[in-house]
């Protein structure tokens, strides 16, 4: 689970004006405060630095309100989100948020209560699956339509990058009867899933009807993590494929870095996307997180992979014969979906070894990614570039990566030409490039605005994927990373 603050360690010397830093301690298992007071810088060459934190530590006041207190001293045999959230900061597991994650938090308990109290009329505790699943199910409605919309409304989590909003709906996912027929599923992969079932359903009159009634028999409520639509292939279909899951009687909790009102902004034939965002504000409650604290950075970092300069890939190489220790590498095949297939230059020992180009410059997307991660629990890419408009679809592949990445709570070992903000320093959205102060000299504004990339979703995206590179330099998620392998059979740590 993860935990919501962590003192702050700032990187201000590579992030310049920014005080980011490369760790953060929103992971998703629980751990002590760990307060560090110092930073370093450690130096492997002339030319490389591995980035530390340098800034004090502090702690983020109590916040909690006085409503939330008469919940947590009252009625002893109630449970959910903000209660366990309560005990845990009573027993010290967590340290106090900010009053924005707060206010989540009643809306997440208020939603849990409703669920508890409806759980019949939603038919969320009734794990006897109908017998006509599927298409019979399907072909039964052709003869006997009905529309069972649930009697409670979802919730729509949105905010800036770091807010905590994946670890607060996961607080709530966990605090869920184990034998409600619930699911928390990463956006990426549910849309993959989708593609999959609609392949499987070729020739059916209306494939996304018979898909949507195989998910909601698996499930009626639906967690849903980093909603984010840039593929026009999935935004063509959304609106169609939940318009079906709610007539299902699906209940959708969801978070995302986007308002609905901002989702495919800008996107290919977006008209058609419009009807599926007023069909998710009419069955979901929105809710802003609005705090600008990313708590990812709020952490110690004493060690970490990512490594800045160049000829580095000695280094990296050293890094990764170390990871696999008596295990030898070998090319190797992943298995993806559908009969496709990954070839993976280098692995053992559940590592994978990759220049950039062969990951993040070929036509690749999240179900290799997704395959990837089944197989291999850390990567080694060598030669992360300085992204702009040369390279705009190689950077969209390195997002994605780092989201399915950060979701699989894989381990990251890189080279790159420079910091995770530096990385990204070339690409805007159309709102900072116009706010971008014209250069005294043509000719220095011409060779600064040579491979500038303005680019919207890419814009936006760039700051969550920064976020999670952070935090997964951290001493904190390295050592969370450890304590899964350790909970893992020797026979699943990896692949020799």
């Amino acid at each position: 689970m993860r935990a919501i603050a962590m003192p702050i360690r700032h990187f201000g010397s590579v992030f310049r004006h920014q005080r980011n830093g490369y760790s953060s301690g929103l992971v998703r298992h629980r751990r002590k405060l760990i307060d560090i007071n110092s930073g370093f810088v450690y130096k492997l060459t002339d030319n490389v630095e591995t980035h530390r934190f340098r800034d004090p530590g502090f702690m983020i006041s109590r916040a909690f309100s006085v409503e939330a207190v008469k919940v947590s001293n009252g009625d002893t045999n109630r449970a959910g989100p903000l209660i366990e959230y309560e005990r845990r900061i009573a027993s010290g597991e967590l340290v106090d948020g900010d009053t924005c994650q707060l206010g989540t938090l009643r809306e997440l308990q208020r939603l849990y209560d409703e669920l508890v109290e409806s759980a019949d009329a939603c038919r969320l505790d009734r794990y006897t699956a109908s017998e006509k699943a599927g298409r019979s199910r399907w072909l039964w409605s052709r003869f006997m339509p009905q529309s069972m919309y649930a009697p409670v409304k979802g919730l729509y989590l949105y905010g800036g990058v770091g807010t905590g909003k994946t670890m607060l709906m996961d607080l709530f996912f966990d605090q869920l009867p184990d034998s409600w027929r619930k699911k928390r599923i990463h956006f990426h992969d549910l849309m993959l899933n989708v593609h999959s079932r609609l392949q499987k359903h070729k020739g059916v009159a209306d494939p996304l009807e018979v898909v949507a009634a195989e998910i909601s028999d698996e499930a009626l409520l639906l967690c849903l993590d980093e909603f984010m639509v840039t593929d026009v292939a999935d935004a063509l279909i959304l609106n169609r494929l939940f318009r079906h899951l709610f007539s299902n009687g699906i209940i959708l909790v969801s978070t995302s870095n986007r308002a609905p009102d901002k989702l495919y902004e800008g996107g290919l034939q977006r008209d058609l996307f419009l009807p599926f965002i007023a069909t998710l504000k009419e069955r979901c409650v929105v809710h802003e997180i609005g705090s600008s604290v990313d708590y990812r950075k709020m952490t110690s970092a004493k060690q970490g992979f990512y490594f800045v300069g160049k000829d580095l890939s000695d280094v990296l190489m050293q890094k990764f014969e170390e990871l696999i220790g008596e295990h030898k590498a070998y090319r190797q095949e992943v298995e993806v979906v559908m009969g496709r297939t990954l070839q993976v230059p280098l692995g053992a020992n559940g590592c994978a070894y990759f220049p950039f180009d062969e990951l993040c410059d070929r036509p690749l997307g999240a179900a290799d990614y997704f395959g990837l991660f089944k197989k291999f629990h850390t990567l080694a890419l060598d030669g992360v570039p300085i992204f702009g408009l040369h390279n705009r679809t190689a950077a969209y592949r390195f997002v994605t990566l780092v989201d399915v990445m950060y979701d699989s709570k894989a381990r990251f070992l890189c080279t790159a030409e420079g910091s995770p903000l530096e990385l990204f320093n070339r690409i805007v959205t159309i709102a900072d490039a116009q706010s971008i102060a014209p250069r005294t000299s043509s000719r220095s504004r011409k060779n600064d605005d040579s491979d500038l990339c303005v680019d919207n979703e890419l814009g936006f995206a760039k700051d969550r994927t920064i976020s999670r590179l952070t935090e997964m330099n951290s001493k904190e998620y390295l050592e969370q990373h450890s304590a899964i392998l350790a909970e893992q059979p020797s026979s699943m740590q990896g692949v020799s």
